[in-house]
């Protein structure tokens, strides 16, 4: 049996891409298929996706997806191809274009790509950087699958490490400070539980504002009254060379994918 795309590895974010190309309509069920070593996860993905065909070994398929462990991504791109892929997309961090083409050979369009996990509940960031067989039909293909569970940028390659320090490490950096928002307001009085919630809900309607918006000066300008509460806060922040951190942790997390990759 044939099918147009192999999703290889069944993981979390493997299973949010087929549910996201699912639900896109643009992909058929019939037309997918994702391989998954784990017999128990196999039964699990069965369930989740009628129609798609699960596997443990690689069928064949025009074009592959590649959810695995970096470590084992050149013997997934190897098998894939082998299988007839032409196209090949890999989301494995800090595997280069260079590694993937040398395992993918001649006559392979490959696309790397680096998506957050916020992809997983369909919000996701991604970046995209075609080797140097892929044509725009390569990279459009590519925006279809990752686009299914969020946004898209098309980026070189060489800024894919930049991203990564904002976008794909950054969701930790959120959590971070829900956590300490948190935790300061317990030490204020809170109950946790309400602390939690009241937290979780202003990450949401702050990031629904700025999604509309795309100001985030403006929006903070409108909540800032001058000698207000919010002045108060912000204030601290400032003191507390704010901006200078941001930058750092940016950095240091952009310099961490250059080395790995």
């Amino acid at each position: 049996m044939s099918v147009d795309v192999v999703m290889i590895g069944g993981g979390n974010m493997g299973a949010a891409l087929l549910g996201g190309m699912i639900g896109s309509g643009l992909f058929l069920p019939e037309s997918l298929a994702v391989v998954e070593r784990l017999d128990t996860r196999r039964g699990e993905l069965a369930a989740m996706f009628p129609g798609v065909l699960v596997s443990e070994e690689v069928p064949q398929a025009g074009a592959a997806v590649i959810a695995v462990k970096p470590n084992d991504v050149p013997d997934a791109v190897t098998a894939a191809v082998e299988r007839g892929a032409t196209r090949v997309l890999s989301i494995a961090a800090g595997v280069t274009l260079a590694r993937l083409e040398a395992a993918a050979g001649e006559g392979v369009a490959v696309v790397r790509a680096m998506p957050n996990t916020p992809a997983l509940v369909g919000r996701g960031a991604s970046a995209i950087a075609g080797g140097a067989g892929a044509v725009a039909a390569d990279l459009d293909w590519a925006t279809e699958v990752l686009g299914s569970v969020g946004i898209v940028e098309r980026l070189d390659e060489s800024l894919l490490d930049v991203f990564t320090g904002v976008a794909g490490s950054g969701p930790a950096y959120v959590f971070l400070l829900a956590e300490a928002l948190t935790a300061a307001a317990v030490a204020e009085g809170l109950e946790p539980e309400v602390a939690e919630r009241v937290v979780a809900q202003l990450l949401l309607g702050s990031a629904t504002l700025l999604d509309r918006d795309r100001d985030a000066t403006q929006l903070r300008v409108n909540v800032t009254s001058p000698g207000g509460t919010t002045a108060a806060g912000l204030a601290r922040f400032e003191a507390a060379g704010f901006e200078t951190i941001v930058a750092d942790v940016v950095r240091a997390a952009t310099e961490r994918s250059r080395e790995l990759g």
